[in-house]
Protein backbone atom coordinates (compact mmCIF):
# COMPACT_ATOMS: atom_id res chain seq x y z
CA UNK A 1 0.00 0.00 0.00
CA UNK A 2 1.39 3.26 -1.11
CA UNK A 3 -0.74 5.18 1.29
CA UNK A 4 -3.33 3.94 4.50
CA UNK A 5 -4.98 5.47 7.49
CA UNK A 6 -3.92 3.86 10.86
CA UNK A 7 -6.02 4.53 14.33
CA UNK A 8 -5.57 3.92 18.37
CA UNK A 9 -7.46 4.88 20.83
CA UNK A 10 -3.79 5.13 22.19
CA UNK A 11 -1.77 6.97 20.02
CA UNK A 12 2.13 8.23 21.92
CA UNK A 13 1.91 11.61 20.42
CA UNK A 14 3.69 14.65 21.94
CA UNK A 15 4.18 12.96 26.07
CA UNK A 16 0.89 10.99 26.02
CA UNK A 17 -1.84 8.85 24.98
CA UNK A 18 -4.50 10.09 22.73
CA UNK A 19 -6.74 8.84 20.29
CA UNK A 20 -5.52 9.40 16.46
CA UNK A 21 -5.53 8.29 13.05
CA UNK A 22 -2.10 8.53 11.29
CA UNK A 23 -2.33 8.84 7.08
CA UNK A 24 1.39 7.29 6.01
CA UNK A 25 2.07 7.95 2.81
CA UNK A 26 4.87 6.50 0.96
CA UNK A 27 7.34 5.98 3.76
CA UNK A 28 6.39 8.93 5.73
CA UNK A 29 3.73 9.97 8.19
CA UNK A 30 2.06 12.49 5.95
CA UNK A 31 -0.74 14.30 8.40
CA UNK A 32 -1.96 12.88 11.58
CA UNK A 33 -5.62 13.57 13.14
CA UNK A 34 -7.61 14.28 15.96
CA UNK A 35 -9.81 11.19 16.69
CA UNK A 36 -10.93 8.84 14.23
CA UNK A 37 -10.37 9.80 10.18
CA UNK A 38 -11.85 7.86 7.07
CA UNK A 39 -11.71 8.24 3.71
CA UNK A 40 -13.73 6.04 1.14
CA UNK A 41 -10.74 6.23 -1.20
CA UNK A 42 -7.54 5.08 1.80
CA UNK A 43 -7.63 2.01 3.18
CA UNK A 44 -8.35 2.35 7.29
CA UNK A 45 -6.83 -0.03 9.83
CA UNK A 46 -8.54 0.74 13.48
CA UNK A 47 -5.51 -1.29 16.41
CA UNK A 48 -8.70 -0.45 19.13
CA UNK A 49 -6.56 0.30 22.44
CA UNK A 50 -3.49 -1.30 21.26
CA UNK A 51 -0.74 1.39 21.78
CA UNK A 52 0.42 2.76 18.79
CA UNK A 53 3.82 4.33 19.01
CA UNK A 54 7.08 5.03 17.60
CA UNK A 55 9.40 2.35 16.43
CA UNK A 56 12.09 1.25 18.76
CA UNK A 57 15.66 2.55 18.47
CA UNK A 58 18.06 0.39 20.03
CA UNK A 59 21.89 1.99 19.93
CA UNK A 60 23.53 -1.30 21.54
CA UNK A 61 23.55 -4.13 19.37
CA UNK A 62 25.85 -6.78 18.75
CA UNK A 63 25.28 -8.35 15.24
CA UNK A 64 28.63 -10.60 14.35
CA UNK A 65 28.38 -10.33 11.23
CA UNK A 66 30.60 -10.53 8.79
CA UNK A 67 33.24 -12.99 9.59
CA UNK A 68 31.05 -14.68 13.17
CA UNK A 69 27.56 -14.73 11.39
CA UNK A 70 26.86 -18.44 13.38
CA UNK A 71 26.49 -16.12 16.38
CA UNK A 72 23.79 -14.22 15.20
CA UNK A 73 24.32 -12.24 11.82
CA UNK A 74 22.05 -9.35 10.01
CA UNK A 75 19.35 -11.83 9.00
CA UNK A 76 17.87 -13.53 12.41
CA UNK A 77 18.67 -10.08 14.49
CA UNK A 78 16.90 -7.45 11.95
CA UNK A 79 13.79 -10.05 12.01
CA UNK A 80 14.19 -10.58 15.76
CA UNK A 81 14.09 -7.04 15.88
CA UNK A 82 11.37 -6.07 13.92
CA UNK A 83 8.87 -8.93 15.74
CA UNK A 84 10.14 -7.39 19.41
CA UNK A 85 9.49 -3.62 17.92
CA UNK A 86 12.14 -2.34 17.07
CA UNK A 87 12.67 -0.41 14.13
CA UNK A 88 16.37 0.99 14.31
CA UNK A 89 18.78 -0.14 15.60
CA UNK A 90 22.94 0.19 15.68
CA UNK A 91 25.42 -2.40 15.71
CA UNK A 92 28.41 -2.37 17.38
CA UNK A 93 32.09 -2.62 16.39
CA UNK A 94 33.03 -5.36 18.60
CA UNK A 95 32.37 -8.72 16.94
CA UNK A 96 32.88 -9.03 13.46
CA UNK A 97 35.39 -10.47 11.73
CA UNK A 98 37.57 -7.91 11.34
CA UNK A 99 36.12 -5.71 13.83
CA UNK A 100 34.99 -2.25 12.64
CA UNK A 101 38.13 -0.18 13.36
CA UNK A 102 39.15 0.85 9.60
CA UNK A 103 37.44 1.99 6.38
CA UNK A 104 37.64 -1.00 4.76
CA UNK A 105 36.60 -3.11 7.71
CA UNK A 106 33.63 -0.53 8.12
CA UNK A 107 32.92 -0.80 4.33
CA UNK A 108 32.65 -4.84 4.47
CA UNK A 109 30.72 -4.82 7.02
CA UNK A 110 28.11 -2.54 4.99
CA UNK A 111 28.15 -4.96 2.24
CA UNK A 112 27.54 -7.56 4.52
CA UNK A 113 24.70 -6.11 5.36
CA UNK A 114 22.87 -6.18 1.86
CA UNK A 115 20.34 -8.02 1.31
CA UNK A 116 19.70 -8.56 5.08
CA UNK A 117 18.12 -5.52 6.64
CA UNK A 118 14.49 -6.35 8.09
CA UNK A 119 14.98 -2.91 9.92
CA UNK A 120 17.09 0.07 9.64
CA UNK A 121 20.47 -0.23 10.68
CA UNK A 122 23.54 1.83 11.57
CA UNK A 123 26.58 1.62 12.78
CA UNK A 124 29.79 2.79 15.15
CA UNK A 125 33.40 2.58 14.58
CA UNK A 126 36.08 1.41 17.40
CA UNK A 127 38.74 2.67 19.10
CA UNK A 128 41.53 0.64 19.50
CA UNK A 129 45.60 1.83 20.03
CA UNK A 130 47.11 2.70 17.18
CA UNK A 131 44.29 3.10 15.29
CA UNK A 132 43.48 7.05 15.57
CA UNK A 133 44.63 7.97 12.28
CA UNK A 134 41.26 5.77 11.21
CA UNK A 135 39.04 7.39 13.16
CA UNK A 136 38.07 10.82 11.04
CA UNK A 137 37.65 8.11 7.62
CA UNK A 138 35.06 6.17 9.82
CA UNK A 139 33.33 9.40 10.86
CA UNK A 140 33.03 10.86 7.31
CA UNK A 141 31.57 7.11 6.59
CA UNK A 142 28.51 7.55 8.49
CA UNK A 143 29.75 5.75 11.50
CA UNK A 144 27.69 7.22 14.29
CA UNK A 145 29.79 7.48 17.35
CA UNK A 146 33.12 5.78 18.24
CA UNK A 147 33.19 2.68 21.01
CA UNK A 148 36.00 1.82 23.17
CA UNK A 149 37.04 -0.56 26.37
CA UNK A 150 39.12 0.30 29.07
CA UNK A 151 39.37 -3.29 30.09
CA UNK A 152 39.72 -6.20 28.12
CA UNK A 153 37.24 -6.81 25.51
CA UNK A 154 37.03 -10.71 25.01
CA UNK A 155 37.74 -10.43 21.71
CA UNK A 156 41.82 -9.91 20.79
CA UNK A 157 41.85 -8.25 17.92
CA UNK A 158 39.61 -5.19 19.93
CA UNK A 159 42.20 -4.55 22.67
CA UNK A 160 41.51 -2.03 25.47
CA UNK A 161 42.58 1.81 25.50
CA UNK A 162 43.75 4.21 28.21
CA UNK A 163 43.34 8.06 28.45
CA UNK A 164 46.12 8.52 25.56
CA UNK A 165 44.41 6.53 23.51
CA UNK A 166 40.96 9.27 23.97
CA UNK A 167 42.80 12.02 24.21
CA UNK A 168 44.33 11.95 20.90
CA UNK A 169 40.82 11.06 19.46
CA UNK A 170 39.39 13.71 21.76
CA UNK A 171 39.61 16.77 18.84
CA UNK A 172 38.20 14.33 16.24
CA UNK A 173 35.20 13.84 18.12
CA UNK A 174 34.45 17.43 18.61
CA UNK A 175 34.65 18.26 15.41
CA UNK A 176 32.51 16.09 13.84
CA UNK A 177 30.27 16.25 17.47
CA UNK A 178 29.55 12.90 18.07
CA UNK A 179 29.89 10.57 21.00
CA UNK A 180 32.31 8.50 22.49
CA UNK A 181 30.76 5.15 23.86
CA UNK A 182 32.95 3.45 26.60
CA UNK A 183 32.54 0.08 28.37
CA UNK A 184 33.35 1.34 31.77
CA UNK A 185 35.42 -1.54 33.62
CA UNK A 186 38.85 -0.58 34.57
CA UNK A 187 40.41 -3.71 35.80
CA UNK A 188 42.88 -4.72 38.86
CA UNK A 189 44.10 -7.48 40.80
CA UNK A 190 42.52 -6.50 43.82
CA UNK A 191 39.65 -9.35 43.44
CA UNK A 192 39.69 -12.39 45.69
CA UNK A 193 40.99 -15.46 44.27
CA UNK A 194 38.56 -18.09 42.18
CA UNK A 195 38.00 -21.62 43.46
CA UNK A 196 34.76 -22.59 42.25
CA UNK A 197 34.21 -21.26 38.38
CA UNK A 198 31.02 -22.45 38.33
CA UNK A 199 29.56 -20.35 41.61
CA UNK A 200 27.46 -17.13 40.19
CA UNK A 201 28.80 -15.59 43.49
CA UNK A 202 32.50 -16.20 42.82
CA UNK A 203 31.60 -14.67 39.06
CA UNK A 204 30.16 -11.49 40.67
CA UNK A 205 33.29 -10.80 42.77
CA UNK A 206 35.76 -10.68 40.02
CA UNK A 207 34.04 -7.96 38.73
CA UNK A 208 33.56 -5.35 41.77
CA UNK A 209 31.63 -2.45 41.34
CA UNK A 210 34.73 -0.68 41.89
CA UNK A 211 35.67 -1.40 38.68
CA UNK A 212 32.64 0.37 37.03
CA UNK A 213 33.31 3.52 39.28
CA UNK A 214 37.02 3.84 38.39
CA UNK A 215 36.24 3.87 34.50
CA UNK A 216 33.68 6.27 35.31
CA UNK A 217 36.02 8.59 36.83
CA UNK A 218 38.14 8.39 33.80
CA UNK A 219 35.08 8.61 31.60
CA UNK A 220 34.09 12.11 33.15
CA UNK A 221 37.57 13.59 33.42
CA UNK A 222 38.07 12.85 29.26
CA UNK A 223 34.58 14.59 29.23
CA UNK A 224 34.95 17.49 31.05
CA UNK A 225 39.13 17.87 29.80
CA UNK A 226 38.20 18.06 26.08
CA UNK A 227 33.98 18.96 26.26
CA UNK A 228 33.21 15.99 24.22
CA UNK A 229 29.91 13.49 24.07
CA UNK A 230 30.37 10.76 26.20
CA UNK A 231 28.46 7.93 26.93
CA UNK A 232 28.53 5.33 29.52
CA UNK A 233 26.97 1.71 28.11
CA UNK A 234 25.94 -0.74 30.11
CA UNK A 235 25.98 0.63 33.21
CA UNK A 236 25.22 -2.03 36.15
CA UNK A 237 26.91 -0.49 39.27
CA UNK A 238 24.67 1.95 41.90
CA UNK A 239 27.86 2.59 42.78
CA UNK A 240 28.39 5.09 40.32
CA UNK A 241 24.89 7.27 40.14
CA UNK A 242 25.88 9.51 42.75
CA UNK A 243 28.97 10.99 40.22
CA UNK A 244 27.17 10.32 37.52
CA UNK A 245 24.57 12.27 38.40
CA UNK A 246 26.40 15.63 39.54
CA UNK A 247 28.13 14.94 36.19
CA UNK A 248 24.60 15.62 34.02
CA UNK A 249 23.43 18.40 36.25
CA UNK A 250 26.40 20.32 34.67
CA UNK A 251 26.31 19.61 31.45
CA UNK A 252 24.24 17.71 28.85
CA UNK A 253 27.39 15.96 26.82
CA UNK A 254 27.71 12.65 29.56
CA UNK A 255 24.46 10.06 28.74
CA UNK A 256 24.31 6.89 30.07
CA UNK A 257 22.28 3.71 29.16
CA UNK A 258 21.12 0.53 30.82
CA UNK A 259 19.89 -2.75 30.22
CA UNK A 260 16.71 -4.99 30.64
CA UNK A 261 18.55 -7.80 31.88
CA UNK A 262 19.95 -5.06 34.78
CA UNK A 263 17.12 -4.46 36.00
CA UNK A 264 14.79 -7.25 35.92
CA UNK A 265 17.52 -10.14 37.05
CA UNK A 266 18.75 -10.28 40.36
CA UNK A 267 22.36 -12.07 41.55
CA UNK A 268 20.69 -13.52 44.43
CA UNK A 269 18.82 -15.78 42.32
CA UNK A 270 20.94 -16.76 39.55
CA UNK A 271 22.06 -20.18 40.05
CA UNK A 272 25.64 -21.61 39.63
CA UNK A 273 26.46 -23.28 36.43
CA UNK A 274 24.59 -21.02 34.61
CA UNK A 275 26.48 -18.85 31.91
CA UNK A 276 23.59 -18.22 30.56
CA UNK A 277 23.39 -14.86 32.84
CA UNK A 278 26.86 -13.94 32.29
CA UNK A 279 27.35 -10.74 31.04
CA UNK A 280 30.36 -7.92 31.62
CA UNK A 281 29.47 -6.00 34.27
CA UNK A 282 27.67 -8.79 35.77
CA UNK A 283 24.33 -8.51 36.55
CA UNK A 284 24.51 -7.39 40.87
CA UNK A 285 21.84 -7.66 43.64
CA UNK A 286 18.61 -7.06 43.50
CA UNK A 287 19.20 -3.45 45.87
CA UNK A 288 21.36 -2.36 43.55
CA UNK A 289 19.21 -3.03 40.26
CA UNK A 290 16.40 -1.14 41.62
CA UNK A 291 18.53 2.03 42.32
CA UNK A 292 19.52 1.18 38.21
CA UNK A 293 15.46 1.20 37.71
CA UNK A 294 14.98 4.31 40.02
CA UNK A 295 17.34 6.26 37.62
CA UNK A 296 14.18 6.58 34.88
CA UNK A 297 12.69 8.81 37.48
CA UNK A 298 15.83 10.60 38.77
CA UNK A 299 17.34 11.32 35.13
CA UNK A 300 20.25 9.40 35.78
CA UNK A 301 19.24 7.05 32.83
CA UNK A 302 18.91 8.52 28.98
CA UNK A 303 17.58 5.19 27.44
CA UNK A 304 17.41 1.95 27.40
CA UNK A 305 20.17 -0.10 25.07
CA UNK A 306 19.49 -4.23 24.74
CA UNK A 307 23.48 -5.11 24.59
CA UNK A 308 22.58 -7.91 22.51
CA UNK A 309 25.44 -10.32 22.52
CA UNK A 310 24.75 -13.72 21.51
CA UNK A 311 26.70 -16.72 20.76
CA UNK A 312 26.45 -20.79 19.73
CA UNK A 313 25.27 -22.49 22.91
CA UNK A 314 29.27 -24.03 23.47
CA UNK A 315 30.97 -20.97 23.80
CA UNK A 316 28.33 -19.91 26.07
CA UNK A 317 29.82 -22.79 28.17
CA UNK A 318 25.60 -24.20 29.04
CA UNK A 319 27.10 -27.73 29.39
CA UNK A 320 29.88 -27.11 31.41
CA UNK A 321 28.76 -24.64 34.02
CA UNK A 322 31.93 -22.59 33.21
CA UNK A 323 31.14 -18.86 34.01
CA UNK A 324 35.05 -17.99 33.58
CA UNK A 325 35.30 -19.73 30.23
CA UNK A 326 32.12 -18.25 29.09
CA UNK A 327 31.42 -15.99 26.63
CA UNK A 328 30.07 -12.76 28.46
CA UNK A 329 26.79 -11.77 26.72
CA UNK A 330 22.85 -11.43 26.52
CA UNK A 331 20.38 -12.78 23.96
CA UNK A 332 17.43 -10.29 23.88
CA UNK A 333 17.29 -8.17 21.51
CA UNK A 334 13.67 -9.43 20.87
CA UNK A 335 12.23 -9.03 24.07
CA UNK A 336 13.42 -5.28 25.38
CA UNK A 337 10.12 -4.40 24.92
CA UNK A 338 8.24 -6.93 26.60
CA UNK A 339 10.62 -7.14 29.79
CA UNK A 340 10.93 -3.13 30.32
CA UNK A 341 6.83 -2.89 30.45
CA UNK A 342 6.79 -5.69 32.64
CA UNK A 343 9.30 -4.76 35.06
CA UNK A 344 8.24 -1.19 34.71
CA UNK A 345 4.52 -1.95 35.88
CA UNK A 346 5.87 -4.00 38.84
CA UNK A 347 7.77 -0.89 40.21
CA UNK A 348 4.66 1.71 39.15
CA UNK A 349 7.14 3.11 36.53
CA UNK A 350 4.33 4.56 34.10
CA UNK A 351 4.36 3.64 29.99
CA UNK A 352 5.09 7.56 29.63
CA UNK A 353 8.58 7.62 31.69
CA UNK A 354 9.50 4.35 30.14
CA UNK A 355 8.25 4.77 25.76
CA UNK A 356 10.78 8.03 25.72
CA UNK A 357 13.77 5.88 26.67
CA UNK A 358 13.09 3.56 23.60
CA UNK A 359 11.47 5.59 21.00
CA UNK A 360 12.96 9.53 21.19
CA UNK A 361 16.31 9.17 23.23
CA UNK A 362 17.80 7.64 21.40
CA UNK A 363 16.77 9.46 18.73
CA UNK A 364 18.40 12.25 20.12
CA UNK A 365 21.44 10.32 21.10
CA UNK A 366 22.07 9.13 17.25
CA UNK A 367 21.04 12.61 15.70
CA UNK A 368 18.11 11.30 14.67
CA UNK A 369 15.64 13.16 16.48
CA UNK A 370 14.80 14.98 13.02
CA UNK A 371 13.32 11.65 11.29
CA UNK A 372 12.80 9.10 13.61
CA UNK A 373 11.67 8.64 17.33
CA UNK A 374 8.20 10.49 17.33
CA UNK A 375 4.95 9.79 16.02
CA UNK A 376 5.41 13.91 13.90
CA UNK A 377 4.06 14.82 10.64
CA UNK A 378 6.95 13.89 7.60
CA UNK A 379 8.47 11.51 10.03
CA UNK A 380 9.61 8.30 9.02
CA UNK A 381 6.64 6.12 9.00
CA UNK A 382 8.17 3.71 11.55
CA UNK A 383 5.77 2.47 13.92
CA UNK A 384 5.24 -0.01 16.17
CA UNK A 385 1.75 -1.12 18.07
CA UNK A 386 1.67 -3.63 20.81
CA UNK A 387 -0.82 -5.07 23.48
CA UNK A 388 0.76 -3.57 27.38
CA UNK A 389 -1.19 -5.55 29.04
CA UNK A 390 -1.44 -9.27 27.12
CA UNK A 391 0.96 -11.49 28.83
CA UNK A 392 2.56 -14.49 26.76
CA UNK A 393 5.41 -17.26 28.28
CA UNK A 394 8.64 -17.10 26.16
CA UNK A 395 9.08 -20.31 24.33
CA UNK A 396 11.18 -21.29 21.73
CA UNK A 397 9.31 -21.52 19.26
CA UNK A 398 8.63 -17.79 19.12
CA UNK A 399 12.14 -16.44 19.24
CA UNK A 400 13.57 -15.19 15.92
CA UNK A 401 17.39 -14.86 17.24
CA UNK A 402 19.62 -17.72 15.25
CA UNK A 403 20.44 -19.44 18.66
CA UNK A 404 17.11 -19.92 21.21
CA UNK A 405 19.50 -19.80 24.57
CA UNK A 406 18.23 -17.15 26.64
CA UNK A 407 18.17 -16.07 30.10
CA UNK A 408 14.28 -14.89 29.80
CA UNK A 409 13.28 -18.40 28.58
CA UNK A 410 10.23 -19.78 29.91
CA UNK A 411 9.59 -16.22 31.64
CA UNK A 412 5.94 -14.75 31.41
CA UNK A 413 6.16 -11.25 30.23
CA UNK A 414 3.17 -8.61 29.32
CA UNK A 415 3.37 -6.79 26.40
CA UNK A 416 2.66 -8.44 22.89
CA UNK A 417 4.00 -6.25 19.89
CA UNK A 418 1.34 -7.22 17.07
CA UNK A 419 2.28 -4.72 14.14
CA UNK A 420 5.76 -3.18 13.52
CA UNK A 421 5.80 -1.07 10.39
CA UNK A 422 9.30 0.06 8.63
CA UNK A 423 9.68 2.87 6.44
CA UNK A 424 6.16 2.83 5.77
CA UNK A 425 5.72 -1.26 5.10
CA UNK A 426 3.95 -3.74 7.68
CA UNK A 427 6.80 -6.23 8.34
CA UNK A 428 5.16 -7.87 10.78
CA UNK A 429 0.89 -9.05 11.36
CA UNK A 430 0.07 -10.55 14.00
CA UNK A 431 3.21 -10.84 15.44
CA UNK A 432 4.62 -12.74 12.21
CA UNK A 433 7.54 -11.72 9.81
CA UNK A 434 5.03 -10.61 6.83
CA UNK A 435 7.68 -8.74 4.58
CA UNK A 436 11.21 -8.73 4.62
CA UNK A 437 14.29 -6.23 3.19
CA UNK A 438 12.41 -2.89 4.07
CA UNK A 439 14.92 -1.63 6.77
CA UNK A 440 17.61 0.98 5.25
CA UNK A 441 21.49 1.18 5.77
CA UNK A 442 21.70 4.34 7.81
CA UNK A 443 24.90 6.88 8.24
CA UNK A 444 25.32 9.41 9.98
CA UNK A 445 25.62 11.88 7.67
CA UNK A 446 22.37 11.44 5.80
CA UNK A 447 20.83 13.35 9.13
CA UNK A 448 23.44 16.24 9.35
CA UNK A 449 23.32 19.37 7.15
CA UNK A 450 27.66 19.58 6.64
CA UNK A 451 30.30 16.67 6.73
CA UNK A 452 28.45 15.44 4.20
CA UNK A 453 31.84 14.86 1.81
CA UNK A 454 32.26 10.42 1.37
CA UNK A 455 35.21 9.31 1.24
Amino acid sequence: MSDFFIHSTRCFLNGSFKEATLYIKGNRIERIFEGEKRLESVTFTSFGNKILMPGIIDAHVHINEPGRTLWEGFDTATKAAAVGGITTLIEMPLNASPVTTTLPAFKQKKAAAEGKLHVNCGFYGGIVPQNTNNIEDLLKFGAFGIKGFLSHSGIDEFPKVDKKDLSAIAPILKKYNVPLLLHCELEDTDVPEVVDTKSYQEYLASRPQRWEQNAIDLAIEIQKEFDIKVHVVHLSASAAIDKLIQRKLETRKLTVETCPHYVYFNAEEIPDASPIFKCAPPIREKENNLLLLNGINTGLIDFIGSDHSPAPPTIKQLESGDFFKAWGGISGLQFSLAVMNTKCKEENISLEQLIPLLTENPAKFLGLENKKGFLKEGFDADIVIWDDASEFELKEELIEHRHKPTPYLNHKFKGVVTDTFINGNQVVTASKITQTNKGKLLERTMYTNKLTNRI
